[in-house]
């Protein structure tokens, strides 16, 4: 799990927009969370209905590697959210200014 749609590899990736239902379905027991705030990780815990581990680390995806994106998408104009006030971003979560995708690398 991402808190970004990153390129974590050099290689070739498709990106699409799923529902809090198909990333429930897609969800299991062995997905790694790179999710380092806390927050962020509340926030996706509540929309995926299982807990989300904050873990700070970096991956590098493999062809066929897919991983659940979580991002914050706020309305046009709006300020980006200051590392020092990292505790709003509920309050954007709650507004519905998020999207969930789904990162594949498909190709080398």
């Amino acid at each position: 799990m991402l808190n970004s749609a990153v390129i974590t590899t050099p290689g070739v990736y498709e990106y699409r927009l799923i529902t809090p239902k198909q990333a429930r379905e897609w969800y299991s027991n062995d997905v790694i969370s790179t999710i380092g705030y806390e927050e962020t990780a509340s926030a996706l815990s509540l929309l995926l209905g299982h807990p989300v581990a904050v873990n700070r680390i970096t991956i590098k995806m493999n062809r066929g590697d897919e991983a659940l994106v979580f991002r914050l998408v706020l309305p046009p104009g709006s300020p980006r959210i200051d590392p020092k006030d990292k505790g709003q971003i509920m309050q954007h979560v709650n507004a519905g200014h998020w999207e969930l995708g789904l990162l594949r690398k498909i190709g080398e």
